[in-house]
Parts: C-alpha cells; sequence; structure tokens
C-alpha cells in the first residue's frame, strides 16, 4: 500500500516553512487540511462567573495556540493588564514565538518543550514548582495534562477560556484519504458525529497523544502512527518515519495496528517511574563501614598513648622558666627616678605668683592724674 492522500484535521499553516510542506514535496504527496473542531471564545461575562483572579497567578501553561490568543483576548476584555514578570510555559518552540504577537519576546521569562507535555512538566518541577499557574484550556479539558500536573503536585487552575464545536465534514469524501491525522479526542467524536457509519476501510489513522490514541481504539478503529515518542516528538516527524519505512519494505508492505498496552509503553511519563524503583538496593556498604571504623580507631589510640611518655620527658627542665624572674625586679628601679617632672609644676607656681606685679603698673599712673588736676585748680 502507497499513500498519496493525507488529510490534516487541523487549519491550513500560515507559514510556507512548515513541515507537511516538506513532507509533500520530499514524498509527492498530496496533504489537505481542515479543522474537525472550530473554536469559539468564552465571552468575558462567563468567565468572571469562574472567579478566577487572573493576577494572582505567577505563571501560565500555554497548550496551543487558541489558548495564547483567548488568554490576551479575556484579558483585554476584563482590562487587565498582564505583568512584565509573569512566566509563560509553552508546549513547543512554535506557540512560545507565537507569543510575539502579544508581548516583547526578549524581556520576558519563556520556557518551552518539543512537543511534549511530559517534558515540560520536568522542566517546571526543576526549579519553578512553585509557582501558582493557570493553565487555559476549552470547557472540556484534556484529561492528559490534569494527571500529570496533579501527579507532580503542581499548584494550577483549569481556565475555561474557549469551547471546541464539532464542524460539519460532510462535503468531505473519506474514501479518497489513505492517511488520516487526528490531534484530539473530540476530532474523532467530530468525525463519528458526520459519519456516524463510518467504516475506515483500507485508510491509516494517525493519533498525536496518548489520550487521542486511546480514543482511536476505544471508538472501533484501527490506530497505525502514534506519537509523540522520544525519536519523534512532534507529529510531522512521525509522518516522515513512517513515509521512509514504506519506502524501504516491499510492495507488499502494510503498516502495524498498535494496541493500548503498545502505546502506554511508547510513552516516555510511563517508563521513568520504574527507574525510581529500582535504585533503592544500596544498604550493604553501611554495615561494613563501622566495622573499619573501630579498627581505625584502636590504631587511633595506640598512636596517642606513645606521644603522651615523649611529653613527660620534655617537660622536666623546669628551671628554665626561673631565670627571667631578675629582669622583672629592674623595671621598678626605671620607675623610681621618674620624679623628675615634679620640678616643672614648680616653675609653674612662681609664674603665677609673678603674674600680680602687672596690677602694680596702672597704680604708678593715678598720682600722675591728679597732680594735672591741682594744677588746673590753681
Amino acid at each position: 500500500m502507497k499513500i498519496k492522500k493525507i488529510l490534516i484535521s487541523q487549519p491550513r499553516p500560515e507559514i510556507e516553512r512548515s513541515p507537511y510542506f516538506e513532507i509533500a514535496r520530499n514524498f509527492n504527496v498530496e496533504v489537505d487540511f481542515r479543522p474537525f473542531i472550530q473554536i469559539e471564545g468564552v465571552p468575558a461575562k462567563e468567565f468572571r462567573k469562574s472567579r478566577i483572579d487572573v493576577l494572582s497567578y505567577t505563571a501560565v501553561i500555554m497548550t496551543s495556540k487558541n489558548a495564547v490568543d483567548n488568554y490576551f483576548r479575556v484579558c483585554n476584555e476584563m482590562r487587565i493588564i498582564v505583568p512584565e514578570t509573569m512566566k509563560y510555559f509553552c508546549i513547543s518552540e512554535a506557540t512560545a514565538y507565537y507569543l510575539q504577537k502579544y508581548i516583547q519576546f526578549r524581556k520576558r521569562k519563556i520556557f518551552y518543550s518539543n512537543f511534549s507535555f511530559a517534558d515540560l512538566v520536568e522542566i517546571i518541577k526543576k526549579k519553578h514548582k512553585e509557582e501558582k499557574f493557570l493553565l487555559p484550556c476549552t470547557d472540556m479539558p484534556n484529561d492528559e495534562y490534569t494527571d500529570l500536573l496533579d501527579r507532580e503536585g503542581i499548584r494550577y487552575v483549569k481556565a475555561p477560556l474557549y469551547k471546541a464545536v464539532y464542524s460539519n465534514l460532510t462535503d468531505i469524501k473519506m474514501e479518497e484519504y489513505d492517511l488520516l491525522v487526528l490531534f484530539s479526542s473530540a476530532g474523532i467524536t467530530s468525525l463519528l458525529n458526520s459519519f456516524p457509519g463510518f467504516s475506515q476501510k483500507h485508510t491509516l489513522i494517525a493519533a498525536f497523544g496518548e489520550q487521542t490514541a486511546k480514543a482511536v481504539i476505544q471508538a472501533g478503529l484501527k490506530l497505525h502512527i502514534h506519537a509523540p515518542q522520544p525519536q519523534a516528538p512532534s507529529m510531522a516527524m512521525a509522518l516522515e518515519q513512517f513515509l521512509k519505512g514504506e519506502q524501504k519494505g516491499n510492495k507488499q508492505w502494510e503498516p502495524v495496528s498498535l494496541s493500548i498496552q503498545n502505546i502506554e509503553e511508547m510513552t516516555p511519563e510511563k517508563k521513568q517511574p520504574p527507574k525510581r524503583n529500582k535504585v533503592p538496593a544500596m544498604p550493604k556498604p553501611p554495615k561494613e563501614a563501622p566495622v573499619k571504623a573501630k579498627a581505625v580507631e584502636k590504631k587511633v589510640e595506640e598512636k596517642k598513648i606513645a606521644p603522651k611518655a615523649k611529653v613527660v620527658a620534655k617537660v622536666k627542665p623546669v628551671a628554665k622558666k626561673t631565670i627571667p624572674a631578675p629582669k622583672k625586679k629592674a623595671k621598678p628601679v626605671a620607675k623610681k627616678v621618674a620624679p623628675k617632672k615634679a620640678a616643672k609644676p614648680t616653675q609653674k607656681k612662681a609664674v603665677k605668683k609673678a603674674a600680680p606685679k602687672k596690677s602694680s603698673k596702672p597704680a604708678a599712673k593715678k598720682p600722675v592724674v591728679k597732680k594735672k588736676q591741682a594744677k588746673r585748680k590753681r
């Protein structure tokens, strides 16, 4: 079986460098885009009923571009000025760069992962677990995201900012497509609402996310491609690897349908916890350690006893300490010679006694004045 036509259940990307366009060129495949879900924003009046204070949260988790658009739309309608200290955690690099539409990218704290919510949760756990997170989502949030946040004990609040409305797909001829790509469980319900008696036949199905993959199998359909995976963190990479395997394979090559067990084994968050449980098997070394410590203590005690005998032999010459005694008696002799300084105050007293002589001068002047006055009387 050779794939010639692919239907992707998302709107057509605005960027010409989209990886889906490169896949169409490299593998000579026709790629069509049709959103299975239409997004409608929740008015600010309805959002106020939830009594969520946007400014009381220090970080926001952005899982899609729709979450970004509706978050800033509601803030504008409610006249809320988002502070520059707000932190943004995005599920992909494309979603992070999409924030430039509303904020200055360089002046803000923005973190992102490679299309994996599990990796984004690990980034939060390392240095940002104390933050209070706001999760913009639909009225029916993704349980895969909320389960991971609850498991790691991260504080968050769901903010229903937009609704998912099923599209009318009756004008599409599903039989013409060899591969159908789905990104949410709501896309499957939209497909079954438009085509109640849908039969898969030769059409292959690709699903992004664990919840989407399980919904495909639970609906009675066969799943052939699943992402994200360690080797393919995005759906575009998973499609590229799948098409390369098709080219290398034989003419009778047929894709293998996946089960729920295979999906659980592929998800990285399921593989990590068992590794932590195998580690605690190391309590043996501490049992031998105290035995060695006792032997070391005995050697140390033996070494301490020997230097004590040597110290006693050296302490015997006590007479050396009595020799500097006569030197101390010579010091007070120098102190007795010091009374020469007492002669200075005697000079000061003499100066003070001589000072009253100055008062005798004006007494001599008085008789002169009297003589002049006597002459004038005459």
